[in-house]
Parts: structure tokens; sequence; C-alpha cells
């Protein structure tokens, strides 16, 4: 089952909140609020607008690549970039719970006349070994062929894994051997980078270099309000561009976005430790509870997937909300949290109290 986040607005003090739902519920800084209202814009479809420009420039040094181009969504980014690299009547890989193939509407079938070949891996991303098998050559008339692999990193309901950087580069080299492309998902590539240590923009270089492409998210953990980024060679890019007016994300003077994911980049890069500290900490906190499942071992970035005994998701998801924790069900006895910039770290702990009177009262009931 897939992650499943409620949209129905709470009936109590949205102050008191904790919304553990997503990282994409993140509100933008006072600084990316100001930046915004001073942003000098012009028209972006003209190449005129200077914010943008930074900030296409900007990240695509961070990526040690020759351009990028901002786009309204991950989903955007990623659907330009299955379109760059296929063509009708292919196939693309990648793992069964990938972004692309659960939460993108179908639209490599859409928008790129593809088919997705899905590989159900327990480790959350596909190894070349598991690839390799499901491999087409181009020239058959029985097969679709293989015309893009897909992977993504931070692998999302894997539980935000990272992958690790030897597994990357073996997809990548056996690959390019088959000329086949490779396309990243790095909606959070940052939180990947920071489980590294040291210098989080060299390690985003070192984990992206053999891509053909990477999309990344400004939203999400980093705060901003609207956007993504899709980097790659000057010529992708520039093919980038025409398929992003063809699905309706061509922007004007929309600077005042930019604004804000210059500081997404350049700032709140940096302060994604304290996240992936405070879901440790949540890890920690829930795995006490007896009718809860998780090895806090498991958790390396910013998002928390535990297993329930008894109780279905839908219950504890349920009862948290009327207590004012919202969180995500991934299964029927599954539940997701996600820390971010807008949960401190009393509020993790407050949420891993609240779920264990949640678990309690359903355990008197059930006795009663």
């Amino acid at each position: 089952m897939a992650y499943s986040g409620s949209a129905e607005a709470p009936s109590f003090d949205s102050s008191s909140l904790i919304d553990l739902r997503s990282d994409t519920v993140t509100r933008p800084t006072s600084a990316m609020r100001a930046a915004m209202a001073a942003a000098e814009v012009g028209d972006d479809i003209y190449g005129e607008d200077p914010t943008i420009n930074r900030l296409e420039a900007r990240a695509a040094e961070i990526f040690g690549r020759e351009a990028a181009v901002f786009v309204p969504s991950g989903t955007m980014g990623n659907q330009i970039a299955l379109r760059l690299h296929t063509r009708p009547n292919q196939e693309i890989i990648c793992e069964s719970r990938a972004h692309i193939l659960d939460w993108e509407m179908a639209m490599a079938a859409t928008f790129s006349g593809c088919l997705i070949r899905a590989v159900a891996s327990p480790a959350g991303y596909l190894t070349w070994e598991q690839i390799a098998p499901v491999v087409h050559a181009k020239g058959s008339t029985f097969s679709a062929a293989t015309g893009l692999i897909e992977l993504e990193n931070t692998a999302n309901l894997a539980g935000g894994i990272v992958i690790p950087l030897p597994v990357m580069e073996e997809v990548l080299h056996e690959a390019h051997k088959r000329n086949l492309p490779v396309h990243l998902d790095g909606a959070r590539i940052f939180n990947a980078a920071t489980t590294l240590g040291g210098d989080i923009f060299e390690n985003v270089r070192t984990l992206t270099r053999s891509f053909d492409t990477v999309m990344f998210c400004l939203s999400k953990g980093l705060c901003a309000p609207v956007g993504s980024m899709l980097v790659g060679s000057k010529d992708a890019i520039d093919e980038a561009r025409v398929y992003r007016k063809a699905l309706g994300g061509a922007m004007r003077q929309a600077g005042v976005l930019a604004a804000a994911g210059l500081i997404a980049l350049e700032e709140m890069t940096l302060r994604l430790h304290e996240d992936h500290a405070n879901a440790k900490l949540l890890a920690e906190s829930l795995a006490k509870l007896p009718e809860v499942q998780i090895d806090p071992a498991t958790v390396e970035t910013n998002i928390v997937i535990f297993n329930l005994n008894n109780r279905s998701a839908a219950e504890v998801t349920s009862g948290l909300k009327a207590r004012g924790v919202l969180a995500g069900a991934t299964g029927p006895k599954s539940v997701r949290l996600v820390t971010h910039h807008d949960v401190d770290r009393n509020a993790c702990l407050r949420a891993a109290e609240i779920l264990g009177e949640v678990l309690e009262d359903a355990a008197v009931a059930a006795r009663s």
C-alpha cells in the first residue's frame, strides 16, 4: 500500500499541531519571505529573470554540471528527464516503490509513451544484479527495449535510506557500458549527502557525478515554498526547457520563488543533520513501545517508518490526529513519520509520548 496522508483540516488549534506527515509541509523561513519580497525579477521565458538565472547557475555549479533548469515540482523534473532519455515503446527500470511509479500519475506512459518495469528489492534500492535480468536490448520484436534506468536517493518508502555509493557506481558503470542512461530522483539528495559528513556540496557531487540527469527538490526539508531543479548537460537542459513548456511549467516573473530557492540551497542544506538527529531520537523513543516494531539503527535520514503488532495503521493515525499529531500510513500496519525544520526535538518527543497514549488506550479498549 502506498503512503496515505490526511488532507482533512484538523479540528483543533493548528498552532499546537505536530505535523509529521511529510517534510513537504515545511513553511518558508522569514529569511525566504524577505528575499522573496525583495527579489529582482524579469521574464524567465525570455531568460531575463536574474534571480532564476542565479539559482540555475548555482545549482549547476554545486552539482558539477553544465546547466540546470528550475521547475515547479519534482514530479515535473522527473518526467522531463524520462522524456529526455527515452522514446515511445521503451521501458524504464525502477524499484517497485519508486516515486515515478507510485506518485506521478502514470505520466511515463502519458508523456513519454513508456512502460515502467518495476523491480522489487528488499533493501528498497536496486543493485546491478537485480537490474541485469530485466534489461532488454534494442532490436527485439518481442520485448520492449530498455530506454532508461532510474534510481531514487534517498529511497522514500524504504524509510529514507541512502543508496551505498559502490552500488550506484556499479549500476552507472554497467548501464553506460550498454549505452543506457541513468536518471537520479534526488528529491532528498542533500539528506543523503548529509549522512556522509564533511562538505555537503562535495558530497552531493560525489553521489551524483555520473548520472545523466539529476532532479532535486528545493521544497521538502529545504523549506522553499515551490520548486525543484533538473541538472545535466547543456544540450539536455536546453531540450528540458521545451518539455517544461509542453507540460505547462513555463514561468514568467518567478524570481520571487527562485529567491527562496537560493536560500534553500545555500543555507537550509546545512541544517539537515538536525532533522536526522530528531528522526533517530523519535525512532529510539518508539522502539520502547511494546506495540511498535522498529530498529532505530535503520533510520539514516529524516524518515521513520514503523510497523504495528496488533493495531491497524488507520486506527493509530486517526488516534494521533485526534490528539494533534499528523502521520501517514504506508501499509495496513505501518506508519510513516518525517522530521523537518518545523518540528523540533521536543515536538518529536511529545509525538512519541502521544503515540504511547494512543496505543495504551487501544489496548485498554481491546481488553474491556
